[in-house]
């Protein structure tokens, strides 16, 4: 599971254990002169005490013992070129000390490096008593530095002070030269063993200036990629603009290039899978992808990163090699646009060619209507779909159809049957758009039975609450797919026996173009969208 990729603007730092090494055992004197039960915060224990001269005389005794055991302190090394690193990418400061407001004074003055500057933020025990237990140390820090809490990246040496940060949002980091990463994980998201560490964690973290992505970077997510495809001859890589493949020995060379503009949620899956799913319909397999990632201004390395890495995931899924592309950040987008370039290999004699197409072939669909678009609704509509009514569990599974848009294994399927002539992915403007694509493309008109049009109970509702209309929603992860009549009940078995839903929804016509469609036997209008249903939701938002 990859850490969060936040963007982070203030770093918090707890001071003992982070920027001074602490005392031996203090805490425990510390409870032993107060009276204090050993499995009792000491500031629980004085909020606890019910007389207010009671409260002042531990209160006093704290800070006496504390101011004694000032000399004892060591400033970690490396603190001071870390704060200047820090503040020279204009992050804001904040120190949390366990001691009251006089030792830890003392304690920042006589450290070479604790220049507090005027707008940084220093937190003492009284502040923290005065706000607890309902405001948290993170969230009195965010307060004082006027940032979100998610904004905020949270250093302590204690896993369970990260574990409270984490769960307000905050980015966790554990200082802790000897506690094992795997055995802190829950709260932490990351472990260094030194502070100088935390610079290449910040770095992710922050915007990143305009232009090409920085080639330490670049080479730095690069170096996770193993080629190991014999037919790569130049692999991607700092200085390289071209990627060279060597097809001397393939038959039939498939190129498809595809952007991927509408989602920011699992953006390299749907890149990955658009363009790899109209390769497979030719009946050809997907070898190569070449990616432009463009990314809008005050995007963080780390974003960037999480996308590389998706890709790279879904890429080695199917059999893929990510040989080549290009990043860069850059205003001319909003929000993260992939442009995707698949290219994909298959037999002369096995190409799929929609033109072969012929009156009384059967037309299959795989899975239902609008796959893709159930998932992006679910994912970046949430909210409006919750306050019309619809409850959290059907969503969350409407999210989970992004698991199902790619269309690679039942268009393999097909591809072994002689008898397929003509397979065509449904992906923007939905069922409607592509049927009339696959008609345009075979030139061959297509009756339709729109009883038998299958729709998931999840995309109807959906539909029904926002108003639009499933046939013309994006719809990757469904395969149109004609076939000779003769086949068609051995194709549906086999992809049936892969697991994965087929309907006959019509046959092939004469030759022409155009749809029609019947209902109950019954011939009725076919829609046409001019735009993606799920663009008309976007600008009605906008």
């Amino acid at each position: 599971m990859l850490a969060k990729t936040n963007q982070i603007n203030s770093v918090v730092f707890y001071l003992e254990g982070t920027l001074i090494q602490p005392v031996d055992n203090q805490e425990i004197d510390l409870k032993t002169a107060i009276g204090c039960p050993t499995d009792q915060s000491i500031n629980d224990f004085v909020r606890s005490l019910p007389d207010s001269d009671e409260k002042a005389y531990v209160l006093s005794t704290l800070e006496q013992i504390e101011l004694k055991t000032m000399a004892e302190f060591h400033e970690v090394s490396g603190v001071d070129a870390m704060l200047d690193y820090l503040r020279s990418k204009n992050l804001r400061i904040a120190i949390i000390g366990r001691s009251g407001r006089s030792s830890v004074s003392n304690i920042l003055g006589h450290l070479s490096s604790f220049s507090i500057l005027d707008n940084e933020v220093v937190i003492c025990r009284e502040e923290v008593m005065e706000h607890e237990p309902y405001v948290s140390p993170i969230q009195l820090a965010a307060q004082k530095l006027a940032t979100p809490q998610h904004r905020i990246l949270a250093v302590a040496s204690d896993p369970a002070i990260l574990q409270a940060a984490h769960r307000v949002g905050a980015v966790t980091v554990l200082l802790h030269p000897s506690l094992s990463s795997n055995s802190i994980s829950d709260g932490v998201d990351f472990h260094m063993s030194r502070i100088e560490e935390l610079r290449e964690i910040v770095r992710l973290r922050i915007p990143l200036p305009s232009g090409k992505l920085p080639n330490d970077l670049l080479r730095e997510f690069l170096d996770q990629f193993v080629f190991d495809d014999p037919s790569i001859l130049i692999n991607p890589g700092v200085g390289e603009d071209i990627a060279a493949v060597n097809v001397e020995s393939e038959d039939v060379l498939v190129l498809k290039s595809d952007p991927i503009t509408f989602a920011t949620d699992s953006i390299s899956q749907y890149a990955v899978l658009v363009n790899a799913n109209d390769i497979a319909t030719s009946g050809a397999k997907p070898r190569w992808f070449l990616t432009t990632l463009l990314f809008p201004p005050g995007v963080t390395a780390s974003k960037i990163q999480r996308v590389i890495n998706e890709l790279k995931e879904f890429c080695q899924r199917w059999h893929i090699t990510l040989c080549g592309g290009h990043t860069e950040i850059t205003d001319a987008v909003t929000r993260p646009v992939i442009t995707g370039m698949m290219a994909g290999t298959v037999a002369k004699d096995n190409l799929i060619d929609k033109r072969k197409m012929a009156p009384g072939d059967r037309v299959l669909l795989t899975k239902g209507v609008a796959v893709e678009g159930t998932a992006i609704i679910a994912r970046e509509f949430s909210d409006r779909l919750k306050r019309l009514g619809m409850a959290d569990a059907d969503i969350d599974r409407c999210r989970k159809f992004l698991a199902n848009i790619s269309i690679i294994s039942e268009a393999q399927i097909a591809a072994g049957f002689a008898s397929t002539s003509a397979m065509h992915d449904v992906t923007e403007g939905g069922l409607a758009t592509a049927l009339e694509e696959l008609s345009i493309a075979g030139n061959h008109r297509i009756n339709i039975n729109r009883d038998s049009i299958p729709v998931f109970p999840e995309t109807q509702q959906i539909c029904h609450l926002l108003n639009i209309n499933p046939l013309g929603l994006i719809g990757s992860g469904s395969l149109l797919i004609c076939c000779r009549k003769e086949d068609c009940q051995q194709l549906k078995s086999r992809i049936r026996d892969a697991g994965i839903d087929v309907t006959c929804i019509g046959e092939v016509a004469n030759k022409g173009q155009g749809i029609r469609a019947y209902i109950s036997s019954h011939q009725t209008d076919w829609p046409h969208f001019e735009v993606d249903e799920i663009t008309r939701l976007f600008l009605r938002t906008s």
